[in-house]
């Protein structure tokens, strides 16, 4: 579950437009300290997993689509990063050769129940709640 700085951003952005009010990029980058140039690319993944809507033009802007109710931080987070791993290790590909079937790493063992106590927790509230 590394945490990225593209999760980061995507969490201000949503805090940007919880009042679901139209806003420029500009608006949101300055409002949330976000550099412009990962702004436009987590906009277009929040976009593809029908968070926001992108209206192009001079009266452009973006505007959340989704109540704040319907969704939590690990929505948002998944639709940028789609593999969440606290460690390496739980990478499917990356298959720990200290973890097999006949002598399971008790290590990575405590890893996965970590990550899973993480990723309960992050879907434990709504974003709504969050952002009170």
């Amino acid at each position: 579950m590394f945490l990225t700085k593209e999760c980061d951003y995507s969490l201000r952005i949503m805090r940007a437009l919880k009042n679901e009010q139209q806003r420029t990029v500009s608006e949101i980058c300055d409002e949330e300290h976000i550099p412009d140039k990962y702004a436009y690319k987590i906009l277009k993944k929040l976009e593809k997993a029908g968070f926001i809507q992108i209206k192009r033009g001079t009266n452009g802007g973006y505007t959340l689509i989704r109540p704040l109710e319907s969704f939590t931080i690990f929505d948002v987070v998944s639709a940028v990063d789609e593999k969440l791993f606290l460690f390496e290790c739980l990478k499917d590909e990356n298959l720990c050769p200290n973890n097999n079937n006949k002598t399971p790493c008790k290590v990575h063992n405590e890893f996965l129940r970590i990550q899973n106590v993480l990723v309960s927790e992050m879907k434990a509230k709504n974003m709504k709640e969050c952002l009170k």
